[in-house]
């Protein structure tokens, strides 16, 4: 059960504005957690700036540490109280969290004049705190709930350069990533997916970090027929240094629980490297012919039709005669791995014929021997 802030959305913009624009990420709350202040203090300790805010009957009041509470040590506290929309504050100056978390107060003129007592759930501080705060002058304030949230900056410096260094670790990896062996200078990825799961997307999105701003190489679009009527094999230069990186990406038509798709058929062809690239996927020369039946009689003729096919027909595998066919294909022409395309937002509504399609060519690439499988799930972007 996920736990809930008792902030209106309000009061939260109100808190996060004062505070330098911070994210509130919920941490601890007392109704949930229950009033221990120190189990408070174990989960809330070394977490940055936090914010503690602490409901009554009449005032919403807590304290804000600029820093991450450790113990022992110090930390400056800013103590606020929120009225309506109107907050107001007082800087508490230095205090230990096992001092202003007090589960045990025994001293009312304690040295941070503001303490929290979480087992016998009230607040004490003395008259001139509250008359800084604006709030009656009663030194005990009874507690409702309290919670505790971690205060991030909206674009945390931390995680933005953990990310970046991920990134450029990946990169790194992929530019000096050498074949098993070197029998190949580039291996082959085949993109495997339903149509408009966004096979082409993921390779311009591939292509436009390698190229340091945004491709659109391969075409896209939101045509529920497919955008891709080709086998295309797509080699990428890296814009460091203009060098081929040591992977191809293979984008064929999608897979379809009707007629129109990718034949079944036809991926051991392109498993095994008998297609070219740029080979034509369901597009058809139509050519209109006029046999003309007993020259004697003009009126009496017959109009025909007659189709030149090049295609992968989703009812008929690959001609083994076709000009476009590799009869005896190297190593460096073979698929070496195999990636699933998925649209994130839409697997669940897979039909039971896609499931079923989608799971007998697994089980065939494992049984092909030599092919690595990866899943990547793709979440595309609708307008």
């Amino acid at each position: 059960m996920a736990v809930t802030t008792r902030l209106t959305w309000l009061h939260e913009k109100i808190l996060q504005n004062h505070f330098g624009g911070k994210r509130l990420s919920l941490l601890y709350k007392g109704s949930v957690h229950g009033f221990r202040n120190g189990v408070l203090l174990d989960r809330c300790c070394n977490q940055g700036p936090t914010l503690t805010v602490i409901y009554s009957e009449d005032h919403i009041i807590g304290a804000y540490a600029e820093e991450s509470y450790q113990e022992g040590k110090y930390a400056s506290i800013i103590l606020f109280a929120l009225q309506d929309t109107k907050i107001s504050e007082w800087k508490l100056g230095l205090c230990t969290p096992e001092t202003l978390f007090c589960c045990d107060v025994t001293k009312y003129n304690s040295p941070t004049n503001f303490q929290i007592d979480g087992r016998n759930r009230k607040v004490i501080m003395d008259l001139k705190t509250m008359e800084n705060l604006g709030l009656a002058q009663n030194c005990t304030i009874s507690i409702q709930d309290y919670e505790v949230f971690r205060c991030e900056d909206s674009l945390d410096e931390r995680k933005i350069k953990g990310v970046i260094e991920l990134r450029k670790s990946l990169l790194s990896a992929l530019r000096t990533y050498e074949p098993y062996g070197s029998l190949v200078q580039q291996i082959r990825i085949l993109l495997l997916g339903p149509i408009g799961a966004g096979k082409s997307s993921f390779f311009n999105s591939v292509r436009s970090v390698f190229q340091g701003h945004v491709t659109h190489q391969a075409l896209v679009g939101t045509n529920t027929t497919g955008i891709s009527e080709k086998y295309r094999t797509y080699s990428i230069r890296d814009g460091k240094d203009g060098k081929y990186l040591p992977f191809i990406l293979c984008d064929s038509l999608g897979l379809s629980e009707k007629e129109g798709g990718l034949c079944r058929d036809d991926i051991f062809y392109i498993l095994n490297g008998n297609i070219r690239d740029r080979y034509q996927l369901l597009k058809q020369l139509f050519l209109q012919v006029v046999l003309v039946w007993g020259i004697r009689n003009a009126h009496s003729y017959l109009v025909g039709h007659c189709f030149l096919t090049f295609s992968f027909n989703p009812m008929e595998s690959i001609k083994l005669n076709h000009h476009d066919y590799i009869d005896s294909p190297s190593l460096k022409d073979r698929i070496h791995c195999v990636a699933f395309v998925f649209d994130a937002s839409s697997i669940q509504y897979f039909s039971s014929q896609m499931i079923v399609k989608i799971k007998r060519i697994r089980r065939e690439l494992v049984n092909a021997g030599n092919l690595r499988e990866e899943i990547i799930n793709c979440a595309q972007g609708k307008k």
